[in-house]
């Protein structure tokens, strides 16, 4: 890939972030579920005689059923997604290990890169618009701030660096497969982001490469606090020194805004975005959909990404509609309250009596 495009897509990228609500893809997971792969799909003919079941490894897809990961990257992106993220979520050595795939993590996410490359190129040729790739980075299946032995809360099973030279394999495939941003995504523990950081800028500097990082942080409930115990303050001041170009709060969990993320461009105005949408995450009995709209209204979110498990069509509506809510809002134009079922009911009701 070479590395002027790579840059001039990613230069691109962030501009289309200063000029309007940028879209980013849904779940991978779920649309793969809906296809009820068989274990002698997800081996293919490479791996049928692998000597551990394969199935459950989606990641694995992106060499053996490609044109499914494909069909679902076009579907996204043909839904209004902008950005659609790499199927390398678990692409790392750590979580590879339960499948003895090791060996194959560098292969993985260069082929997912690829795909998801060749799939926003062709979507690009056929509808004119522009389609960016994140390489996605997740966050393995072990913590190095927290013990996994409640009798023994000093004990850890990975190291910093074990951490950093797994995300140092991916991050290297990720950027040689074409990805024009880097996201690590779903952090829960602030120490696992960090050794994220250290081998995405370290393997940058290595290729003479330049391209933009998204943050995604795990806020676990209405606490505010990610599961090592940071609140979001916490865990921008522990990262800002990597200079990401996008931070962002994923909130999950009872009393959070379940699935989008809330970004701010400037350093001083991404902490500040994230506690005061923390605090309204915390209100009880609001309606969801009402702090959506007001977070949009009022802070002038640049990236949207629907929850874990909404279908592209399902997703394009509520984009749609977001990002109109958007243009209306920097336009200086009244910001119309949709109609939803609910508010009909209610409305009815109050005509009856």
């Amino acid at each position: 890939m070479p590395k002027r495009q790579q840059a001039a897509r990613a230069q691109a990228l962030m501009a289309l972030l200063q000029e309007r609500l940028v879209i980013l893809d849904g779940a991978m997971g779920t649309m793969i579920q809906k296809h009820a792969l068989s274990e002698d799909q997800f081996r293919g003919e490479r791996f049928a005689a692998w000597r551990s079941d394969l199935r459950g490894n989606n990641d694995l897809l992106s060499i053996t059923q490609p044109s499914v990961i494909a069909a679902i990257h076009r579907e996204y992106l043909l839904a209004g997604a902008d950005v659609i993220s790499t199927n390398t979520f678990n692409s790392n050595a750590v979580s590879q290990s339960d499948y003895g795939m090791q060996s194959l993590v560098g292969e993985l996410n260069q082929a997912a890169a690829r795909l998801a490359r060749r799939v926003a190129d062709e979507v690009t040729a056929e509808t004119g618009k522009a389609c960016f790739v994140a390489g996605a980075l997740g966050p393995t299946s072990r913590t190095a701030s927290l013990s996994p032995d409640v009798n023994d809360p000093g004990f850890r099973n990975i190291s910093f660096d074990e951490l950093v030279a797994g995300y140092s394999q991916a991050a290297r495939a990720l950027i040689e497969g074409g990805v024009d941003v880097i996201l690590i995504e779903t952090v829960f523990d602030t120490l696992n982001a960090k050794a994220a950081l250290y081998a995405v800028r370290a393997v940058l500097d290595e290729l003479e490469a330049e391209l933009p990082i998204i943050v995604s942080g795990t806020i676990s409930d209405a606490s505010g606090r990610t599961l090592s115990g940071q609140t979001t303050e916490a865990f921008w001041n522990s990262i800002r020194h990597a200079r990401p170009a996008v931070i962002a709060s994923v909130h999950r969990g009872a009393g959070a805004n379940r699935g989008y993320l809330r970004v701010r461009l400037s350093e001083r105005g991404i902490a500040e975005c994230i506690r005061r949408i923390r605090r309204n995450s915390a209100a009880d009995g609001r309606d969801l959909r009402r702090i959506r709209r007001q977070r949009v209204r009022q802070y002038g979110g640049r990236l949207l990404r629907d929850h874990p498990g909404t279908h592209p069509r399902r997703g394009s509506r509520r984009r749609r509609a977001a990002a109109a809510r958007v243009a209306k809002h920097r336009a200086g134009l009244p910001i119309e309250r949709p109609r939803t079922a609910s508010h009909r009911r209610k409305q009815l009701v109050r005509q009856c009596r």
